[in-house]
């Protein structure tokens, strides 16, 4: 006759509960903050994806609820993401505050403005602008705004291998985050809302 196995039995204990009467602080993380100069590493500035979750939205949803999302999160800029799961393009919210982009599609399209979706006015990766990871580990804010000063951009993504003889995208650097970094007041002009006028606001002139 077979030995009957018996699973063993795991014993769990209740916590003793405490009241919070004489508790009032709350603990606060702390911030590293790191002085960014011209000279600091441009990886300092870098949003990175895979530490920080991208900010993305299907391509076909509705200029409402891309404004939502970007409201919720609270950035500027969206990457949509089709069906297959791939990177189609970006948006932006100067495009989805009325921009001419929503116009030209309710022209073309004749539909509403409720109608449009966000591929209709994204920006297509093929037009985009980007940096590979590895350039902007060796590079310096310095070298960052110098490469981006003329193209007007106020992001640029940043890719990486994707290990299968592709690229990915790793992360972002905004134009928003470099003026903040080094202390660029963008509620007073001139706004350094681009590479090319944080030049001017940090230099005093153009590079």
């Amino acid at each position: 006759m077979a030995n009957t196995v018996h699973p063993s039995k795991v014993h769990f204990s209740a916590l003793a509960l405490e009241n919070l009467d004489g508790v009032s602080g709350i603990v606060q993380p702390v911030i590293q903050t790191q002085s960014v100069t011209l000279e600091s590493s441009a990886a300092m500035l870098l949003t990175d994806f895979s530490v920080s979750h991208p900010y993305t939205l299907p391509t076909g949803s509705s200029i409402p609820q891309a404004l939502e999302t970007m409201k919720q999160a609270g950035v500027r800029l969206l990457m949509l993401i089709n069906a297959s799961g791939d990177f189609t393009g970006v948006v932006n919210a100067r495009e989805l505050f009325g921009g001419r982009r929503i116009t030209l599609a309710m022209q073309k399209h004749q539909i509403g403005r409720d109608e449009v979706t966000a591929e209709m006015i994204q920006t297509p990766r093929s037009e985009l602008h980007s940096l590979s990871y590895a350039k902007v580990s060796h590079a310096s804010v310095g070298d960052l705004v110098e490469t981006l000063k003329t193209s007007g951009d106020q992001h640029v993504l940043i890719t990486e291998p994707d290990g299968n003889g592709g690229s990915r995208i790793r992360g972002i650097i905004s134009a928003s985050n470099i003026s903040r970094a080094l202390g660029v007041d963008l509620n007073h002009p001139p706004e350094a809302r681009t590479f090319s006028s944080i030049c001017q606001v940090i230099l005093g002139h153009d590079l």
